[in-house]
């Protein structure tokens, strides 16, 4: 489930549930829908680049499937 503070809080909480496997045809996790490279620069990305991020997280979630 998405934070409710992601656009106000300083601290951005991680998309990630523990379900870390990618979808070949994707090419996102089935877990928290970020791409490989997502993943790999949300430790060291700053909280503007996280709610980047989770935007397009939201905009993944919402189109056709």
């Amino acid at each position: 489930m998405e934070s409710k503070r992601i656009e106000d809080d300083t601290r951005v909480s991680s998309p990630c549930i523990g379900i870390c496997r990618m979808n070949a045809f994707t090419g996102l996790c089935a877990g928290c829908d970020r791409s490989m490279d997502e993943i790999v620069q949300w430790s060291s990305a700053t909280d503007d680049e996280k709610r980047a991020i989770w935007q397009l997280i939201r905009q993944r979630r919402q189109a056709p499937r």
